[in-house]
């Protein structure tokens, strides 16, 4: 019997209680992650999401005998998933009000750094998985390439890919515990992310380089942040909240029809093996195509006088898109099985490790050309994001920038759109590589060639100028 068959499902039975039940395990270990972050000053400085904290003591509950059958992994799995594209569909359907401190081409260059840090981390990933592979460690030899779906895109993407992967690696005889192994790289990318941007922003601190700036503790929001002119009301046939909820599930639907239908369609050998596979893993991309098509027909309406009020409430949309991410968290590093990746801890954590140090070294030698006049306000901002979300980045940065004066915040939040097109191609690459090796080694050029062309368009200021006084 399925959750669906209601005609022979009663409400005492456990069918009618399952997923509801998981769903309040996240919200109980969601609170607690919370509160332990709130009274444990180690924990509290460590800057660690809630939401990890939380995926974290159910990750340790499950060690316990007999309590890995309580949290169903299947079941968060789907939720990791289908929490990262609900999260993305409603933070593109929100109307775009930012004052920019950021010129357009330092929102660019954000987005290039973004997408030049995935391909840094694909190829030390891969750097790591291909001799492993080679070596007979049964690793599979694209394993690498979950880095950067880990550390840059969070448990989503890392999940998504894992399984393709895994896929990938059945159809060729080999054993890979996909799933797993990203969703680990994700967690320790969390982990990476606000104890190393701590650590080092302490280090700073004793140095003289950084002072703690005072945050004030009262925050009080002004009343646009709640509402814009001409809204609709907060509550009238239909709460503006219940407005909101539908028009996320609304677009959302939309990705799925629109998957749905694609997968119907003859696309050839390429199609068949690669790209539908590939585009479930797409939803988060989809869901954000959708979503600002289906924001700019209203918007349209609206011109039109066919619309006469204003249905997005940008305030709701960012509390819809953070439950989302929140949930994705505790889920993804709930769903980690530790058993399945008993052979491969050596890889994963040369993998891990490297990915961090590299990530480090990198992103700070960038930030130094890139942000003149705010180096270390751009470095830990991005830092956190490329390590974990770009919730942990704009953490970061509060602290040593509690009021956003530099235009650091407003580069994480304003480079999206240029890091999804500059980092689409990784995107195709993580389908094509685990067709086959020789197909990974290919990724792995492609990847140097685009990590050099992506590297030279932001430092092309410092390249020129150089070669202008040599001459």
């Amino acid at each position: 019997m399925t959750i669906l068959d209601v005609s022979v499902m009663t409400f005492s039975s456990p069918e009618a209680w399952r997923w509801l039940i998981q769903f309040c395990i996240l919200a109980v270990a969601l609170l607690v992650g919370n509160l332990l972050r709130t009274k444990i000053p180690f924990l509290k400085k460590s800057l660690l999401p809630s939401a990890l904290l939380g995926g974290l003591l159910l990750l340790i509950f499950k060690q316990f005998p007999g309590c890995d059958g309580i949290i169903n992994k299947p079941m968060m799995e789907i939720v990791t998933y289908h929490a990262l594209g609900l999260g993305f569909v409603a933070l593109a359907l929100k109307n775009n009000k930012v004052e920019s401190k950021s010129t357009p081409m330092k929102v660019i260059e954000t987005g290039a750094l973004t997408a030049s840090t995935y391909v840094v981390q694909g190829i030390v990933g891969l750097l790591v998985s291909i001799p492993f592979f080679l070596l007979g460690r049964k690793l599979f030899y694209a394993a690498g390439l979950l880095l950067p779906m880990g550390y840059g895109q969070g448990p989503g993407q890392a999940l998504n890919f894992g399984k393709i992967f895994a896929g990938a690696a059945a159809d060729q005889g080999l054993s890979f515990p996909g799933a797993d192994f990203g969703l680990s790289i994700a967690a320790m990318g969390f982990v990476v992310g606000s104890v190393v941007g701590v650590v080092y922003m302490n280090i700073l601190r004793r140095k003289g380089i950084l002072s703690r700036k005072k945050i004030d503790d009262a925050q009080v929001n002004k009343l646009e942040d709640y509402e814009s002119k001409g809204e609709i009301p907060d509550a009238e046939s239909i709460d503006k909240l219940s407005v909101q909820i539908c028009m996320v599930l609304f677009v959302y639907f939309l990705v799925y029809l629109f998957t749905n239908w694609i997968q119907g369609m003859e696309l050839g050998k390429f199609g068949e093996n690669t790209l539908k596979p590939m585009l479930w893993g797409f939803n988060f991309l989809i869901g954000t195509l959708f979503g600002v098509l289906f924001k700019s027909i209203l918007n349209r309406f609206k011109k039109a006088q066919i619309v006469h009020r204003e249905y997005i409430n940008n305030y709701m949309l960012n509390r819809i898109s953070g439950f989302c991410f929140d949930i994705m968290i505790v889920a993804g590093t709930a769903a980690i099985n530790f058993e399945q990746l008993g052979q491969f801890v050596l890889p994963f954590v040369l993998i891990v490790g490297l990915g961090a140090i590299v990530t480090f070294i990198y992103v700070r030698w960038i930030c130094k050309h890139l942000y003149p006049g705010y180096v270390y306000e751009g470095f830990f901002s991005m830092f956190g994001m490329l390590t974990g979300t770009a919730s942990n980045g704009m953490i970061l940065l509060r602290e040593i920038d509690p009021k956003f004066e530099t235009p650091a915040a407003n580069n994480l939040v304003l480079q999206t759109l240029s890091a999804i097109v500059l980092g689409f191609p990784v995107l195709l690459l993580m389908g094509y590589a685990p067709l086959s090796l020789t197909a990974t080694w290919i990724t792995l050029g492609v990847l140097v060639v685009f990590w050099i062309a992506l590297t030279v368009f932001m430092l092309r200021t410092k390249i020129f100028k150089r070669k202008q006084k040599e001459e």
